[in-house]
């Protein structure tokens, strides 16, 4: 999913990719427009830190879900999932309880730290940096009561050693 952020230069959008298993956020993308492309990226974005961490990874079983938005319903969206090797998955019009967990992130995307910015924010570099440093830390610092007070990448450690598959590099 992806959220809007007032900023100097405008309005910024700026769209989540996170894994449900692990709550890691595997890809982010900021843009200055809501299109297909700002989704296409994130989605880009996430296979890649897949492949990079194993280079073995197949897409097979993987679920990309989102809500109904235009972004996420268009043609060339699917497209990118099939090229991928994705499978799609459309919440229901209307029912935010679809996409619960990226709504949730997003929430504490905008308490954690679009907010807590006093004077606003400058433009899209800052907002992009700012977003990448609080993605890093919500993956690798930031505990989740829903993980058993673990964060994402402890849990994907700790996945990788119980199936027994060689150590990946966060």
């Amino acid at each position: 999913d992806f959220t809007h952020v007032r900023t100097r230069e405008g309005w910024m959008y700026v769209s989540f990719l996170q894994d449900g298993f692990s709550r890691r956020i595997l890809g982010f993308v900021v843009a200055t427009s809501k299109t297909v492309e700002l989704v296409s990226r994130t989605v880009e974005q996430a296979a890649s830190v897949r492949k990079r961490v194993n280079p073995t990874f197949a897409a097979e079983g993987v679920i990309v879900h989102s809500d109904a938005g235009s972004q996420y319903t268009s043609l060339a969206f699917t497209e990118k999932l099939l090229d991928l090797g994705f499978a799609g998955s459309v919440g229901r019009v209307g029912t935010a309880y679809d996409n619960a967990l990226i709504e949730s992130t997003i929430g504490l995307y905008k308490t954690e730290l679009v907010h807590r910015r006093a004077t606003g924010w400058d433009g899209r570099e800052e907002l992009e940096l700012a977003t990448a440093r609080w993605v890093a830390w919500f993956n690798r610092d930031r505990l989740h009561e829903m993980l058993g007070y673990f964060t994402p990448i402890e849990i994907e450690a700790a996945y990788v050693q119980q199936q027994g598959l060689p150590s990946q590099a966060a």
